[in-house]
Order: C-alpha cells, then structure tokens, then sequence
C-alpha cells in the first residue's frame, strides 16, 4: 500500500494542488490589477467532501482573452475558475482590488503551509509507527 492509497494522503495531496492553482490565479489578477476591463478569477472554494469522489487527473488551463492579459496555467488538479463577483470596478472597468487580492493571497499561502505541515507531520508519524527514526 502506497502512500496515496491512504485518504488522508491523498487529500493532503489534492488540497495542496488546490492551493498551488489559486495561487496562479491570484498572481495573475494581481499582475493585471492596471488592465482595463479585466475580471478577477478565483477558484471555487475546497470542499473535502465534495472532492473526495472527484479525484481525477483533468488539467485546468486558464486562456488570454486580450492579447494585453498575462496568463498562467496550471496541469495539476481538476479545479475550475471562475469569475469573481467585483463589488468595485474602475473607471477603465477593472475589477482588481490589489488589497484583496494580496490578503487573499496572503490567506493561500498560510493555508497551504498548513496543509504542508500536517503532511510531513502524518509521515513522521508513520515513520515512528513503522519502527524507522523520525
């Protein structure tokens, strides 16, 4: 049995990707936070529960859809963006908030820390388990 036949692995595994691809997506709004008419995306919150059946290995990709737009892709996870609700736009009809979009940021990256931690946490308790030092 491999370590990614074990459920909490494997959502470790999944959550950490999860976080990976709202990564590139939050550095992507924030790069085009001064492009006109551009929309915020963000991925749908993780839900463990909804996510345990749907452990498949379907890329997302994000597309340009001005040739002006920085793009970031990602082949890990079946995540879906989607557009976020901007409660403010600029005159020039951008939706960015670079303060949100740096606290959001900031939220991920401590998120996926967490999840990190715990991981390397689970191996050392295996580790001890199976008799080897941790």
């Amino acid at each position: 049995m491999g370590l990614m036949d074990m459920p909490v692995f494997s959502a470790l595994t999944d959550k950490m990707r999860w976080h990976q691809t709202r990564q590139g997506l939050l550095a992507e709004n924030v790069a085009n936070a001064d492009t006109p008419n551009y929309r915020g995306r963000d991925l749908k919150q993780y839900d463990f529960n909804e996510r345990q059946g749907m452990m498949g290995s379907s890329a997302v990709s994000t597309t340009v859809t001005q040739p002006m737009h920085f793009s970031a892709s990602s082949g890990e996870g079946a995540f879906a963006a989607q557009r976020m609700a901007n409660f403010e736009v600029t005159p020039e009809g951008n939706g960015i908030t670079l303060e949100d979009e740096m606290m959001k940021v900031t939220t991920n990256m401590m998120d996926y820390q967490a999840a990190t931690s715990l991981y390397q946490k689970s191996i050392r308790i295996l580790r001890v388990a199976m008799g080897k030092n941790a």
